[in-house]
C-alpha cells in the first residue's frame, strides 16, 4: 500500500472508498445515545431513532448522491464484490441525441471496446453487426448486443513525476489538457502525479481549470514507480468510476526502476479489474534502443496491447499534443459488443478474445480490443496500492 506523502492521511479513507467517514462516526454516536433513551420504548426517541437511521442512507456519502443523479450504472467496488467481468455497459442513445445515456445491465454478458482500423490505419466507423466476428478461447460467439456510440469516459492520467520529467512537463501538460477538451463533454478525469509515489492531485472531475491545476503539481524528483501508480489508478477507478467505460492514459520517459509490482501483476490485476483500456506515451527519444530503454518500450506496449490500447513513441516532444488528440479520437470512435460466453461464466478462469471484422470493399481491416479477462477473478493477495491524495 502506497504512504501518503509527509504522513497525510486525512483524505485517505476518500481514496479507499470510505468518503463521508467522519460524518458516519458521528452519527452513529448520536444513535447510540438514543438508544440508551428507547430502552423504555419511549415513542418519541423511538422515533427519532428511526429517523436518524433513515437520514444516513441519503447523506452519508457523495458518491451515493451522485449514484442517485446519475444516469449510469455505478460499477460495484473490488473490495466488496470481486469484479465481474461479464456486467456490460450497454448504451440506449446514440452521441448526439438529446436522450440521455442509460445503461442496461445483464450479468452473463461480456462487453467489448474495439477499434477497427484499415490497412492504412485510418478509423473504420461504418461497420455493421453482422461485420464482426467474435472468439472466445477460439470458439465462435454469439454477438448480443452491438452499437458504436460516442459514450462518455472516465479517464485516468497518470503523468510521470521523476527527476527526469523536469524539463518536459509543460508540453506534456498542454497535451493531457488538449485531450480532455478534444474528449466527450461528458468524460470525468482524476489526475495522478508519479515518482517514487503515486499521487491523487485531482480526484474526478470534468471541470478544466481544476484538472490544470491537479496538474501543475510539478516536482520532479525521485525514480519511476509506473507498474504501482498503474494499479493504484486501475483500483481507484474501479471503485470510484461514474461510467462503466475506462480509460487510463500513462505518459513517462523511463523504466519502471521503483514499483513492488511486476510487469506481469499489473497486467494481471488490469484484467481482474475488467478493464481499462491503456494508453502510453513513452517519451524514450533520449534512450538508445536497448537495454533500459528497449524494456521501457516493451513494458508499454504490452499494457496497451493487452488491454486494447496504443503505445506511442515520439520521436521528439513537439509530437505530443499531436498523439494525445489522436488518443481522444480513438476513444470515441470505438465500437462496443456484447455476447454471452458459450462457456459458463462461474467455470471460472482466464478467456482468451479475438475479435475479426470483415466488410465488402474495406479491404484488411484489424480489430484492437482487450486480450482477455478473468471469468471469475481470484482474491488478489494483500491490499492492491490505492493513490494517497496530496497533503
Amino acid at each position: 500500500m502506497l504512504t501518503p506523502r509527509h504522513g497525510g492521511s486525512g483524505m485517505q479513507s476518500k481514496i479507499m472508498g470510505a468518503p463521508g467517514l467522519a460524518f458516519e462516526t458521528w452519527v452513529g454516536t448520536v444513535i447510540h445515545t438514543v438508544a440508551v433513551h428507547v430502552r423504555n420504548s419511549k415513542p418519541f426517541f423511538l422515533a427519532l431513532l428511526l429517523a436518524i437511521g433513515a437520514s444516513i442512507s441519503w447523506v452519508s456519502t457523495p458518491a451515493i448522491a451522485q449514484q442517485a443523479s446519475a444516469p449510469t450504472a455505478q460499477p460495484a467496488s473490488p473490495a466488496q464484490n470481486p469484479p465481474n467481468p461479464s456486467t456490460p455497459a450497454q448504451p440506449a442513445a446514440r452521441a448526439g441525441s438529446s436522450t440521455p445515456f442509460t445503461y442496461r445491465t445483464s450479468v452473463s454478458e461480456v462487453v467489448l471496446y474495439a477499434t477497427v482500423v484499415d490497412s492504412h490505419q485510418r478509423l473504420a466507423t461504418n461497420l455493421q453487426k453482422q461485420d464482426f466476428t467474435v472468439f472466445e478461447n477460439n470458439v465462435q460467439q454469439t454477438i448480443s448486443s452491438f452499437g458504436q456510440e460516442d459514450v462518455p469516459v472516465s479517464l485516468a492520467i497518470l503523468v510521470d513525476n521523476s527527476g527526469s520529467m523536469a524539463q518536459k512537463r509543460a508540453a506534456v501538460n498542454r497535451a493531457a489538457i488538449d485531450l480532455i477538451q478534444a474528449s466527450n463533454p461528458q468524460d470525468e478525469a482524476f489526475i495522478v502525479n508519479f515518482s517514487d509515489e503515486a499521487f491523487l492531485d485531482q480526484d474526478f472531475t470534468s471541470d478544466i481549470g481544476l484538472l490544470r491545476k491537479g496538474l501543475s503539481h510539478i516536482d520532479s524528483q525521485g525514480g519511476t514507480a509506473l507498474y504501482d501508480a498503474i494499479i493504484a489508478g486501475a483500483d481507484h477507478l474501479a471503485k470510484q468510476a461514474h461510467h462503466p467505460k475506462q480509460v487510463i492514459l500513462i505518459i513517462t520517459d523511463g523504466e519502471d526502476n521503483s514499483s513492488s509490482a511486476t510487469l506481469a501483476e499489473t497486467v494481471r490485476r488490469i484484467q481482474a479489474l475488467n478493464g481499462p483500456i491503456v494508453y502510453s506515451i513513452g517519451l524514450l527519444y533520449d534512450e538508445p534502443d536497448h537495454g533500459k530503454g528497449r524494456q521501457a518500450r516493451k513494458a508499454l506496449q504490452t499494457l496497451s496491447d493487452q488491454t486494447g490500447g496504443l503505445a506511442f513513441f515520439p520521436k521528439s516532444l513537439d509530437q505530443v499534443d499531436s498523439i494525445a488528440a489522436e488518443v481522444a479520437q480513438d476513444i470515441r470512435h470505438q465500437y462496443i459488443l456484447g455476447y454471452h460466453p458459450t462457456q459458463p461464466i462461474n467455470q471460472g478462469g482466464y478467456r482468451a478474445i479475438r475479435v475479426e471484422a470483415k466488410a465488402k470493399g474495406m479491404g484488411r481491416l484489424t480489430v484492437r480490443t482487450r486480450q482477455g479477462y478473468f471469468a471469475q477473478p481470484q482474491t488478489q493477495s494483500g491490499t492492491p496500492p490505492s493513490t494517497p491524495t496530496r497533503p
